[in-house]
């Protein structure tokens, strides 16, 4: 039997190296006069059906691993604990020899993000991480997350069918090939989104639209619109490129309709918006959906922190923001979050240990250092997946508000507001921020409050009595912040409206700072006050 095997290797070697060869020369070397064409299209064809195959091969190699991962979750922690620590440049291992991950728990410390560090990074709130995701979780994410959508999605995959319009793809680990034959858009040869988006504008026939974060193609869209006479022009005179009137008065028409499912009419084909997940994500996408990209379906592949690759993305056609918690790099903990705000928290639990229904802070040790961070991304226990829990991502501790220790939550306040601007006619809330009033000074003798800023489409002005809809929702949705609301400890938040384009202005700001960490993540709380006076600079009701 083995001779056979061996001596069927020996037939398909050669076979093999000649499709490689195929597949490795440039198009332009293998045609002639009169069948150029014929050729190139067999050509790509060829390229096109073995990286299909290629890519089925490698998923289908990396669903093995994760399965045994996840079925021996804590045989695969202790070998990335195992591997970190040899791999770590941080203080000295206080129990040199031993890597076991309850002495690793019991004698190092837990730590969180250094306040110093968060101010001298402009006002964000982790340290940054490497701008390309790496690893084998990240290659994992991609390949496993590109088979997913190929079943969820017939024909995403095929050349000409996908397009980003921001420089940098949502795939965590970039694909050369096959990706390349896929016609996968993971290195974008410019850096300009405007050019990203205008070369996306020519095709008409797009089925999937990359973008690295949804804060990213929120901008995107709003660039589109505040700059649509100039796209206009340039489609229409083909410079740089082949001039399209028709695609130009196509695009000019679209514009005019308004914001709502403006994406649909631009790409007629779309089926998918593919987007990496990460912090203060959801309000962009939930903007996104409700106007822009209105009818369409959106994809994440993984979720990222500063850690890297936090979550795996494996269900496309249920509703986004399932992730698996993976047994790999970073060394991943789960610190229970206290029920009560008096109540302090416990000690760490492995994966294995997690609970359905608690909600849990994560705790990351990376290769680069042994430090036992405290991240500030809370989840949220659904399932599991073998013996690895399956989360939504709820918050982050991090942009929780406090004025008289109430601390409100990311995840709360944004209900409240989900709840005040769905009482206001018309209005579809694009973006917010929140202040305390200690952050402005804007007390003036009165309780301490919050202070909120909203961009709004729909509604221009904001009467009185839409303004105090947030304060009741605010007390309906926490019982502690209604307590203090009624003793008059802390007074009726204040709403302010601001221009359009003002958080795509505030992102931009907190982007030129060269350690802004990778992916952006959209600060819901701002603690600097040249960052809320940015926003004040900006009121405009």
């Amino acid at each position: 039997m083995l001779l056979w095997l061996l001596w069927l290797l020996w037939l398909l070697l050669p076979l093999s190296l000649l499709l490689l060869l195929l597949l490795l020369l440039p198009p332009a070397t293998l045609v002639q006069r009169g069948s150029q064409k014929a050729r190139l299209s067999w050509l790509a064809d060829l390229q096109y059906r073995v990286a299909r195959c290629g890519l089925g091969w490698a998923a289908a190699w990396q669903q093995r691993r994760l399965e045994q991962s996840t079925w021996h979750v804590s045989q695969s922690q202790q070998q990335a604990l195992t591997w970190c620590l040899q791999g770590a440049r941080g203080p000295r291992w206080p129990c040199a020899g031993s890597t076991d991950v309850n002495t690793f728990r019991n004698r190092l410390p837990l730590t969180q993000a250094n306040q110093a560090q968060e101010e001298e990074h402009g006002g964000q709130l982790l340290s940054p991480p490497a701008k390309q995701c790496c690893g084998g979780i990240s290659l994992q994410a991609t390949l496993l997350g590109l088979r997913a959508l190929d079943k969820a999605y017939p024909g995403v995959l095929a050349p000409g069918s996908t397009a980003c319009v921001t420089p940098t793809s949502p795939w965590p680990s970039a694909l050369p090939w096959p990706g390349h034959a896929l016609g996968l858009p993971n290195t974008p040869a410019t850096q300009d989104s405007q050019a990203l988006l205008l070369e996306a504008l020519r095709s008409p026939e797009l089925r999937a639209l990359e973008a690295s974060t949804a804060t990213e193609l929120l901008d995107v869209f709003l660039g589109l619109e505040a700059d649509s006479t100039e796209l206009v022009a340039t489609l229409a005179a083909g410079d740089p490129g082949i001039a399209l009137p028709e695609r130009a008065a196509a695009l000019s028409e679209a514009l005019e309709q308004g914001p709502q499912g403006l994406a649909r009419r631009l790409w007629p084909q779309l089926q998918v918006v593919v987007t990496l997940d990460a912090g203060g994500q959801a309000e962009a996408m939930a903007a996104l959906g409700a106007l822009w990209c209105q009818g369409l379906n959106f994809f994440s592949p993984a979720y990222v922190g500063s850690g890297g690759v936090l979550g795996l993305n494996l269900w496309p056609e249920q509703s986004p923001g399932l992730y698996l918690l993976p047994p790999g790099v970073p060394f991943i903990e789960l610190l229970p979050v206290p029920e009560g705000a008096q109540e302090e928290a416990g000690h760490t639990i492995f994966l294995a240990e997690a609970q359905k229904g608690k909600e849990y802070e994560l705790v990351l040790t990376d290769h680069t250092s042994l430090i036992r961070c405290r991240q500030g991304d809370v989840v949220h226990v659904v399932g599991a997946y073998n013996h690895c829990p399956v989360v939504k991502f709820t918050g982050r501790l991090g942009q929780a508000l406090s004025v008289r220790g109430e601390d409100t939550s990311e995840h709360v306040f944004s209900e409240a507001l989900a709840r005040a601007v769905g009482q206001w006619p018309g209005a579809k809330l694009v973006e917010h921020g929140c202040v305390e009033s200690s952050i402005l000074d804007s007390c003036e003798g009165s309780a301490p409050h919050y202070e909120i800023f909203v961009e709004l489409r729909g509604l221009r002005n904001l009467s009185e009595e839409n303004r105090d809809k947030l304060d009741h929702c605010l007390q309906e949705v926490s019982p502690h912040y209604k307590s203090l609301r009624f003793r008059g400890s802390v007074g009726p938040a204040r709403v302010h409206l601001v221009g359009a384009g003002t958080f795509k202005a505030l992102r931009a700001a907190l982007g030129a700072c060269p350690s802004s960490p990778y992916p952006p993540e959209m600060p819901r709380v701002l603690r600097h006050k040249h960052l809320a006076q940015f926003l004040q600079r900006r009121v405009v009701s």
